[in-house]
């Protein structure tokens, strides 16, 4: 595939992408995360009804996300950003910061971040590092009204109108490690496909979904860096 460094790329990510840096993947088959329901972990109401389980199961994925390093799909991406003429954008799905760690910087976190608190009250946004927990104080209202930064079932994805533009003026779009089976995301190929994008899916295993126009299959550290090469024009 050929395409002009001076194109607009959009690259999704998600879960795969993160498990090869030893990160759990959102879900299993049997819509449990980690063990716990999707339910109480990751809806309003779980939050309302038992606060300090919510506290705890983020707590948790902050610290295994702190230990974890970006592994070598998340650097191909970084440096693709890097030597890319064109409008370039990275959405993820994932709440880690693997991603900026490895260097990417034009990139959007739409299911929110794990070093970041939201205030339920102000709504404000506020770096965070450490535990979080029902008695940690919002710095700008200075109430006791924090909770993890990420977006929950029943909630609107970030950043959505930012995406859309981009999506409509992609000459590429990458979607890699991620089902893409779930709203908005499910959406993204079709909308940047009917704006003239060729897509790519780079999974462990092919989705089916007859919008991509190509897709390569095995592990993201070790498919996306070929494919990055091969869009740079470079032998790996």
């Amino acid at each position: 595939m050929k395409i002009d460094t001076s194109s607009p790329i959009v690259v999704l990510t998600g879960a795969g992408i993160s498990a090869e840096s030893g990160l759990a993947t959102f879900r299993d088959q049997g819509g449990l995360w980690e063990g716990h329901s999707i339910e109480d972990v990751a809806t309003p109401e779980g939050f309302h009804r038992n606060p300090d389980l919510v506290y705890d199961f983020y707590n948790m994925r902050r610290r295994e996300a702190a230990k974890a390093s970006p592994n070598a799909a998340h650097n191909a991406l970084a440096a693709l950003e890097n030597a890319w003429d064109g409008d370039f954008l990275l959405i993820t799905q994932n709440v880690d910061d693997l991603h900026e760690r490895a260097g990417s910087k034009r990139m959007l976190h739409m299911h929110g971040r794990l070093d970041s608190a939201l205030c339920y009250e102000c709504g404000s946004h506020q770096h965070w590092e450490g535990d979080l927990d029902r008695d940690c104080f919002c710095s700008s209202c200075s109430r006791p009204s924090l909770r993890p930064d990420i977006v929950w079932f029943g909630e609107m994805p970030y950043d959505m109108d930012a995406i859309e533009v981009a999506l409509e003026n992609a000459a590429l779009f990458v979607a890699i490690g991620t089902s893409g089976t779930v709203y908005p995301a499910a959406g993204f190929v079709a909308a940047a496909t009917s704006a003239g994008a060729h897509a790519v899916e780079i999974n462990l295993a092919a989705t089916g979904n007859s919008l991509f126009g190509e897709c390569r299959v095995g592990s993201a550290a070790t498919v996306v860096p070929d494919f990055v090469a091969g869009l740079l024009g470079r032998k790996t």
